[in-house]
């Protein structure tokens, strides 16, 4: 630091202490483990009796100060010795075997890993045997300095990670050119930007051609025209934005690169606000005009041109106004109850019955405005047909669910049985129905196995509402909700149970045969169908988010271990055609982030799975690289984890099975470091890189601006 820096770091550390201190200017333990966010009081006596060199039993600013020092800009020496006082317990000067296992099961409840007693013996074992070099049955000073030589990046960074309350806030970097103007953003964006600038020119050129065909009758006839106009063509593309299976069939055509489907909700929701806008002005444009003419007349008053039918107002029968008040009322409804606070907060019922009235709004604009049908009869057919064809397919016959599986976490895994019909991409998503939860309500979830599983459909719910709360309760009691009418035969159900003992052994999950009717309608397409269209795709799933990914990787690793068949003789593939008509992959990169361990057991059999295919495909080869994080693990630079993570690499290595997962690949702590993830994937240079994320609107926000960075491609799902 130089003398500024550091007068600025005292100045933030007195405050701090002042904040926590008492009156006695003393922070006592409770204190000091609150400050320091740390979650197990093992760590917080440790820190607090290193801290407290006068033993007092308090720590006063000058220990304060001077332990912080070390920690902050202290040598790589001192922050080891720090760190073996830690892990000495007893204050012996060296480490026992004992000490190092208590020291370890601290560090698994700190980061939130719950492994069996055997491992951590395992854990304790592996650390040991590699620190203690002169095999004397203890760690000395000297041995743990040698063992930690090995992480260089390690030590620079070594600290308490939790006292974040140490440093002074950096100051927030600004860029010297707003993200927007940048040459990335635009590229990334090209789609977007080119539909919104058609779509406010076209805006902009009806109004106008509207107000002019009627400059004779005045200013706000003008008004009240052009916004009319604007409004044929507005309420018309809310329809069209909707019509799932042509947005589905259009991502097939070379439009589908152009046009910006993988947003149509997103269109669809500002087309709501500019409709309702462009009423409120058409109204009031109107309202004008009618007090105007009430003046002008003397003999009418305003309420007459509301609320009687004249001719000279136009619709039918002269009833353009009363029509135009109730398309206000119900325009302004249905925003009103679109809100997120609505639709996500228990209350979809009353988002599902309001919008709805989409039916009324159009019969009442038919009604008001005497062009509307021009506009309307092509979309109006696409819309009447998609919603037969979506009745018949939902009517024809009830699907059935025939297995569920309840999830760490609460989540709901469905087995369905799969229509011979049914045909779909990997990604793709459905709406499903279960009349026993509830008989109108619909819900968009995507399928989670591969289009090549042809006996059922996955399906994997996360509990984040009412309905899919209903759901997993529903479940969860002891008896099965309904019996099966149509037993089935014994080949068919141990094939099935064959197949899911497979798929999910060892997971200590809650599973039971049933069977339960319901409807889907779809299937509708995402934007993950441009994954097999990539040369180099990166997949980062977050929580439940990696679903789409699920039913991705299998589709991909049975695709790729068609396209690797070949004759031992001649070495002729017969699957060769497979590389450019359905797959130009030549890497995937696989991220899945995780709050805690369980998580983990949702997908983790069929990752396992595709590890083995893998594997056996390609030893040592890399064209499906997996990287599992874990967020509520401590980093390797934090004192309260270092010793926990040496040793699950350790034993990682000498098991070649991570200890948390069980999967080969070793589940890193903390967060991803985007920048040198994304930089990794540069420097591969296996081809154009693309992106695909599903997960919270937060975290695609950070993943979008690097790719934006480093020149990728990014999509995100969205329904």
């Amino acid at each position: 630091m130089s003398v500024g820096e550091d007068a600025e770091w005292l100045r933030w550390v007195t405050k701090q202490f002042g904040s926590i201190a008492g009156q006695d200017k003393e922070i006592n333990l409770e204190e000091f483990r609150t400050a320091l966010q740390v979650k197990e009081s093992f760590f917080a006596e440790r820190f607090f009796a290193l801290f407290d060199t006068d033993g007092s039993g308090t720590i006063s600013l000058e220990e304060l100060l001077k332990a912080l020092s070390l920690l902050v800009h202290g040598t790589e020496m001192d922050k080891l010795r720090f760190l073996f006082q830690v892990y000495d317990v007893d204050g012996s000067g060296c480490i026992e075997p004992e000490e190092l296992c208590v020291v370890l099961r601290w560090c698994l409840r700190e980061s939130a890993i719950a492994l069996p007693e055997q491992r951590l013996r395992d854990l304790t074992l592996a650390l040991f045997e590699a620190a203690d070099k002169d095999h004397s049955g203890s760690i000395t000073f000297e041995e743990l300095k040698e063992e930690l030589e090995a992480f260089p990046e390690v030590m620079e960074n070594l600290t308490i990670s939790a006292a974040s309350w140490l440093k002074p806030p950096a100051a927030a970097e600004r860029s010297r050119r707003p993200r927007r103007l940048t040459r990335a953003y635009w590229h990334n964006h090209r789609g977007t930007l080119a539909f919104l600038g058609g779509y406010t020119s076209l805006n902009l050129l009806l109004f106008s051609l509207a107000a002019l065909h009627h400059a004779s009758r005045g200013g706000w006839v003008m008004v009240a025209r052009g916004c009319g106009q604007c409004l044929n063509f507005n309420c018309t593309l809310l329809a069209v934005l909707m019509l799932r299976r042509c947005l589905t069939w259009l991502r097939a055509t070379p439009l589908g690169k152009a046009l910006p489907l993988d947003q149509h909700v997103a269109c669809h929701q500002l087309v709501g606000y500019v409709v309702l806008v462009l009423a409120a002005a058409h109204t009031g444009a109107h309202l004008a005009n009618f007090s105007r003419l009430a003046q002008q007349d003397g003999h009418r008053a305003l309420a007459h041109y509301l609320f009687s039918a004249l001719p000279e107002v136009g619709g039918l029968g002269g009833t353009a106004s009363q029509t135009g008040l109730a398309l206000q009322g119900l325009l302004a409804a249905m925003l009103a109850f679109s809100s997120p606070c609505v639709r996500r907060s228990g209350h979809f019922e009353v988002f599902y019955w309001t919008h709805l009235s989409y039916i009324s709004v159009w019969t009442l604009l038919l009604l008001h405005g005497p062009h509307f049908w021009k506009w309307f009869v092509v979309p109006g057919c696409l819309f009447v047909l998609e919603k037969v064809q979506g009745l018949a397919w939902r009517r024809a016959g009830g699907l059935r669910i025939v297995e569920v599986n309840l999830l760490p976490s609460k989540v709901t895994h469905l087995v369905i049985e799969r229509p011979q019909s049914f045909h779909y991409k990997p990604g793709d998503y459905i709406y499903l129905n279960i009349p026993a939860i509830a008989t109108y309500e619909w819900h968009p979830f995507t399928i989670s196995s591969a289009p090549e599983q042809q006996e059922t459909l996955w399906l994997h719910i996360r509990s984040l509402g009412q309905w899919t709360n209903k759901l997993y309760e529903y479940f969860q009691e002891p008896k099965c909700p309904s019996p099966e009418p149509k037993p089935l035969s014994r080949s068919l159900r141990e094939k099935r149970g064959q197949r899911w003992a497979q798929a999910s052994t060892g997971l200590g999950e809650t599973h039971r045969l049933c069977s339960v009717r319901c409807y889907i309608d779809g299937p509708y397409g995402t934007p993950a169908r441009r994954i097999f269209g990539s040369e180099h795709a990166v997949l980062i799933g977050a929580g439940i988010g990696i679903t789409p990914f699920a039913s991705i990787l299998q589709s991909i690793m049975y695709r790729y271990r068609r396209r690797k068949q070949s004759c031992p003789s001649c070495h002729y593939s017969w699957c060769e055609d497979l590389r450019d008509e359905e797959m130009m992959l030549r890497k995937v990169d696989f991220i899945w982030i995780n709050r805690d361990q369980k998580h983990f057991e949702w997908f983790v059999s069929l990752l396992t799975k595709l590890e083995m295919e893998q594997a056996e495909q390609e030893p040592g080869g890399r064209f499906l690289e997996m990287h599992m994080y874990m967020t509520s693990a401590l980093s390797k630079n934090d004192m309260k984890a270092i010793g926990l993570q040496m040793a699950l690499d350790l034993l990682a290595t000498k098991e070649q099975k991570d200890s948390i997962t069980g999967l080969r690949t070793r589940t890193q702590p903390g967060r991803p470091d985007w920048s040198k993830v994304f930089g990794k994937v540069a420097e591969e240079k296996r081809g154009k890189v693309q992106v695909f994320f599903c997960g919270s609107p937060a975290l695609a926000k950070v993943i979008r601006a690097q790719c934006e960075r480093f020149g990728f491609r990014f999509f995100k799902e969205h329904f």
